[in-house]
């Protein structure tokens, strides 16, 4: 998420209240999570298992709960609560600005688009031209939806990320301050939802068809010409590369990859990272020519205990 404008690193510790290391100029022009980071970002980090990680980002301002040596070339905000400051941050950019009416008029909706009755857009949407969004779809602030888009009714782009931090007196959300990108070309079936990034995008492709009841979940990027059936799952921070089909009741866990032309059969789980071009089956995924021989390889399991008997 980028700023509105270049802000100094003095002016971001004073919004939160914090301690700072390096120059009151040093310029911050945005915020995101790790796996997105810019230079000129700020990046959040609670615990000594991903300082590292976080110092040697490409963020060039760390938000961090301890005082550490600063990299040559970045600077800290130094914070008792760096979970709570990040959230104080995106309240301060990207606050929630409640609707006055179904049609936002800050949204802007391009030529030939058709927009059914009890449709909800929020402040600040983009829509392309010669789009179809069917009635009871509900498009959150700051959506971008590209040309010749069909979105079919119940669909709810732009839900909070799901992501919470566990504290002793209950689960803390994360504030979400990205947006939802649909690009050219793509069809939503009906009840689906596309939660927003957390600072970032979650991104649908060019020419991908979503079937009905899928779920994808915040900073996700699916690319070009893909396919997924009704009822997948897929969560946060997941990259599926071009020409990938998912079918029904897929389920995928964060922070994997699917490579481009990959395919999913039916009510798999993905856990792990999958290669290009070869179909998977399973739970946990596995090359599906494996796993129906794993499978037939069960029918002869009764015989043999018998046997061993």
């Amino acid at each position: 998420m980028k700023f509105p404008k270049l802000h100094t690193l003095k002016s971001v510790a004073d919004i939160i209240g914090s301690e700072y290391v390096g120059p009151d100029d040093f310029p911050v022009h945005g915020m995101n999570e790790i796996h997105v980071v810019e230079p000129g970002d700020i990046v959040f980090v609670d615990h000594p298992k991903y300082y590292d990680k976080a110092l040697e980002s490409a963020a060039t301002v760390v938000l961090i709960n301890k005082k550490v040596d600063c990299p040559e070339g970045k600077a800290l905000l130094i914070s008792d609560d760096p979970f709570r400051d990040f959230n104080r941050l995106t309240q301060h950019f990207r606050p929630f600005t409640s609707a006055s009416s179904a049609v936002s008029d800050t949204a802007k909706i391009g030529e030939g688009t058709v927009i059914q009755p009890n449709v909800f857009i929020g402040h600040h949407v983009t829509i392309g031209k010669n789009c179809v969004i069917h009635a009871n779809v509900a498009i959150y602030d700051n959506a971008v939806i590209g040309d010749n888009v069909t979105i079919h009714s119940g669909t709810v782009l732009g839900a909070d990320a799901f992501y919470y931090k566990n504290r002793p007196e209950g689960f803390d959300k994360l504030l979400s301050g990205g947006r939802v990108v649909i690009e050219d070309d793509v069809c939503l079936g009906a009840s689906c939802t596309i939660d927003k990034g957390v600072t970032g995008d979650t991104t649908i492709g060019k020419g991908t068809k979503i079937d009905n009841q899928v779920h994808v979940g915040h900073d996700t990027v699916i690319g070009k010409k893909c396919l997924i059936a009704a009822q997948t799952g897929i969560a946060g921070c997941v990259v599926i590369e071009d020409e990938v089909t998912l079918w029904g009741q897929v389920g995928i866990r964060s922070d994997v990859k699917i490579a481009s032309k990959a395919v999913v059969m039916a009510q798999s789980g993905v856990s792990k990272s999958l290669e290009k071009g070869k179909q998977y089956f399973g739970t946990p995924a596995q090359e599906a020519r494996e796993a129906m021989k794993n499978l037939a390889g069960i029918r002869f399991l009764p015989e043999i205990i018998k046997k061993l008997k």
